[in-house]
């Protein structure tokens, strides 16, 4: 997969450099995965959440923080929408 938007998780690493590790790591596997359908991607992260419009959730280092991502499942395509802490999600989701 290709990702778009890696320089808003670089600078939400420098903000928080305790997600770094597991950012770095989230991003190597996606680049080395191909997903096709989201089943794939709630296989490898089983608390990812899934909402229209391709959206995908996931839990940061535990449940510290949440990024936000679109994938393209036909074009190979993550796009990073957003990344921040658990309490910013949860004023953005009610804004929805």
């Amino acid at each position: 997969m290709r990702v778009v938007g890696r320089d808003r998780l670089e600078a939400f690493c420098q903000r928080h450099s305790d997600a770094r590790r597991w950012i770095e790591n989230w991003l190597a596997e996606v680049e080395a995965a191909s997903w096709t359908t989201p089943h794939e991607i709630k296989r490898r992260y089983g608390s990812a959440s899934f909402l229209a419009g391709n959206t995908v959730i996931f839990n940061v280092k535990g449940n510290d923080y949440r990024l936000e991502i679109t994938v393209g499942y036909k074009t190979s395509v993550v796009i990073v929408k957003w990344i921040g802490i658990h309490a910013e999600y949860g004023r953005r989701d009610r804004g929805r």
